[in-house]
């Protein structure tokens, strides 16, 4: 498409469309993924594994997401929305449907922990990349919608799967949710690219190389019999053309001409790629040494490590309480409260007399201080409000661009990003197996809890006591900018 074309369709009919796919395509996908403590007592009763290891399979299905981000974002840059998302249907369909014969939990691991949670990181990079290009005045809006189809997934899947476990078991759910992911293959028919990938560019330029020459007549040029005679000659006796190039014998231009090509253009590439991965891992190291950054890295991956368990456990909580019979599932109420958290704070942190760090740190606190109180709530209406403050204060995903870009500048943003949700894909992935194994120990979520709020709460520390003394100085180096969604925004992957 023109460049005249592009700007038309910018923020028009058609990129309405793109949000309406793209949100469908977040709703699908991560709807299973994002109510999987429904699952989790499901596959507690089928293997009789302990809580520790069942857990895995709910923390490998967010983490290995965040984790794959990068490699994610490369597969849609390179080859468009519309394949990646297609291929991603498959992954999740596939996924979901193969978790169905599982026949243990180490299987679970790969079937629905790795497959399914790498085509959820495919979904969402693509998604996000198409919705960028579609946009530009409202770029914001549009990604606040897309983006808010992982909650809205989370809270109706909750309760579907539950119904479908009652109706027709564990594996009739799982055949059902998987068939249902197929659809995402018709989300990605709209996703009508508005420039070429760059795999497809490579191909068109060496396309158009081969047909050079071929459009092009050359003149014949005199050809000297002495240099013939001579090739031919080293060739009966058996000599190579790098025989001839060791030898010195370099007087067949044609063959000379083609290998020293060949030989600078490799040396260029070795070179061009060296010092990319070279700059990339100095500034990686130079974003390291800044005292507040690392300190958001650790705030992010404690946060993660105590925040994200109660997805997974609250459902085992209640139903140990008796409390679950005929009653909206709490996995529903934390994912619908973490969509209205998104917004609710994403406006907040727009505010100019809101300072989105001391929003963030304070969001961290709020978790920690529910956290320990959650082992005190003995009735589903205690429990209920709890997991709602968890879900919104969970929400503060969406401000962590901002608070980014607030300590490095617009300019690192992506790289930056990319180190923080490699912390949270971590944090994610220990904390609900390190909660489970504090149960297996104890026999009681009593000590797993006070050991999720206690990480939250030192995470909410390290922010106040490292980053915040140094605000003010950040301040005058680094103004705080507008925040502008611009192209880099299809590689900076979030949390679902």
């Amino acid at each position: 498409m023109t460049p005249q074309g592009s700007e038309k369709v910018l923020d028009g009919g058609w990129a309405w469309v793109i949000v309406v796919v793209s949100f469908l395509g977040q709703f699908l996908a991560y709807g299973s993924p994002q109510s999987v403590g429904v699952l989790y007592p499901a596959w507690l009763d089928a293997f009789q594994e302990g809580k520790g290891m069942t857990a895995w399979v709910g923390s490998l299905v967010s983490g290995v997401g965040l984790i794959a981000s990068p490699i994610c974002s490369a597969c849609v840059v390179n080859f468009g929305a519309r394949p990646v998302t297609i291929f991603s249907g498959v992954m999740v369909a596939g996924g979901l449907m193969l978790s169905a014969f599982a026949p243990n939990v180490q299987f679970l691991f790969f079937s629905y922990g790795i497959v399914v949670g790498i085509g959820c990181g495919l979904v969402y990079a693509a998604t996000v990349t198409i919705t960028c290009q579609y946009f530009e005045k409202r770029r914001g809006l549009a990604l606040g919608i897309v983006t808010t189809g992982t909650s809205v997934g989370g809270f109706l899947y909750a309760t579907v799967q539950n119904e479908l476990i009652e109706l027709y078991g564990l594996e009739g759910c799982l055949l059902i949710v998987g068939a249902l992911s197929l659809n995402l293959m018709a989300c990605a028919g709209p996703m009508r690219p508005l420039q070429l990938p760059g795999y497809y560019l490579k191909q068109k330029a060496a396309f158009e190389r081969t047909e050079e020459p071929l459009s092009i007549k050359p003149e014949k040029l005199p050809v000297s019999e002495e240099p013939l005679k001579k090739s031919l000659t080293s060739v009966e006796k058996g000599l190579t053309v790098n025989d001839m190039l060791i030898n010195g014998d370099t007087k067949d231009p044609l063959a000379y001409e083609r290998s020293f090509l060949g030989g600078s253009a490799l040396v260029k590439i070795i070179k061009k790629k060296q010092q990319a991965y070279a700059k990339y891992i100095h500034t990686t190291a130079e974003l390291m040494h800044d005292r507040v950054f690392v300190s958001l890295c650790i705030g992010l991956f404690l946060f993660s490590l105590g925040a994200f368990p109660p997805v997974i456990y609250m459902e085992d909580v209640a139903r140990s309480l008796g409390l679950i019979e005929g009653i909206i599932p709490l996995v529903s109420i934390v994912a619908i409260m973490t969509g209205v958290g998104k917004l609710v704070l994403g406006i907040m942190a727009d505010l100019r007399w809101i300072n989105s760090l001391h929003l963030y740190t304070f969001t961290v606190f709020g978790t920690g201080l529910v956290l320990l109180v959650i082992p005190v709530a003995k009735n589903y209406v205690a429990l209920a409000i709890l997991s709602g403050c968890v879900g919104f204060f969970s929400g503060n995903w969406s401000i962590t661009p901002y608070v980014t870009t607030k300590i490095v500048g617009i300019e690192l943003l992506t790289q930056a990003y990319g180190v923080l949700m490699f912390f949270g894909g971590f944090g994610i992935m220990l904390g609900p197996p390190v909660v489970g194994w504090f149960y297996d120990w104890m026999q009681s979520y009593d000590l797993a809890f006070y050991f999720s709020g206690g990480c939250a709460l030192l995470g909410g520390f390290t922010l106040m006591f490292s980053a915040l003394p140094c605000l003010e100085k950040h301040k005058k180096e680094n103004p705080r900018p507008e925040i502008k969604y611009t192209s880099n925004c299809d590689k900076v992957a979030s949390v679902a």
